[in-house]
Order: C-alpha cells, then sequence, then structure tokens
C-alpha cells in the first residue's frame, strides 16, 4: 500500500462474549442474517452486508464486543511493517489462513486494523 493510495475496507468483524445474543441483536436492527461456518471448533458466523462488504461474528473471551475492520492491501508483510514504522504495535504477525493471509495492528491509541491479502 502506497502513501497516496486508498485502501479499502472489504471486511467487517464483530468480536463478541455472546454470539446468540449479538446474531439476535444484528437481525432484528440491521436486517443482517448470519450463517454458521465451520472454523475448525471455534464459533464463527458469517454476515452479508450488503454492497459486497463481508461481515462476520466470532465469539471470544473479550470485556467488550469490537468491530474489526479488514483492509485490503497487495502485500500483508509491507503493510504490517509500515504499520509498525508508524508506531503501530503489531497483535498477530502474517499469517495465512485457506483464503488468503491476515494480520492485525493496533495504533498507538489502541484501535485495531486487520490487513487482508486474499489468495489469487
Amino acid at each position: 500500500m502506497r502513501a497516496n493510495s486508498k485502501a479499502r475496507v472489504v471486511h467487517l468483524e464483530l468480536h463478541t462474549p455472546d454470539l446468540a445474543k449479538a446474531r439476535a441483536l444484528y437481525a432484528e436492527l440491521c436486517g443482517w442474517r448470519a450463517e454458521r461456518i465451520d472454523a475448525g471448533g471455534g464459533s464463527y458466523e458469517a454476515l452479508d452486508l450488503g454492497s459486497g462488504l463481508g461481515g462476520g461474528i466470532v465469539e471470544c473471551p473479550t470485556p467488550r464486543s469490537l468491530w474489526l475492520p479488514y483492509v485490503q492491501v497487495g502485500a500483508i508483510g509491507k503493510a504490517t511493517e509500515r504499520a509498525r514504522a508508524f508506531g503501530a504495535a503489531v497483535l498477530l504477525e502474517p499469517r495465512e489462513g485457506p483464503a488468503g493471509w491476515r494480520s492485525v495492528v493496533a495504533s498507538p491509541a489502541g484501535a485495531e486494523l486487520a490487513f487482508w491479502q486474499p489468495k489469487r
């Protein structure tokens, strides 16, 4: 990602301690229907947020629910290192999954952002 290029959010993921309550709330509030995905023992539900934006709900031991935006990048390693150079903490080093690579960084103020590089 170049300094002047526009990054695009491609996925929003909700991390919550109560998947069932979150699923019910967003279905009623926004009309987002969840579809369970087998995530190797974890609880993950895919959401169709509309306009081609992917989404999901992850149940995990977090003190409060938070949304994690995923920004698509061309080179996961470079994007992660660039964030580190700007003072971000790397919470998850680049890791490969079935559909691509991801990493998670936190700004010096604590806001989290995930980088996503799809497999082509």
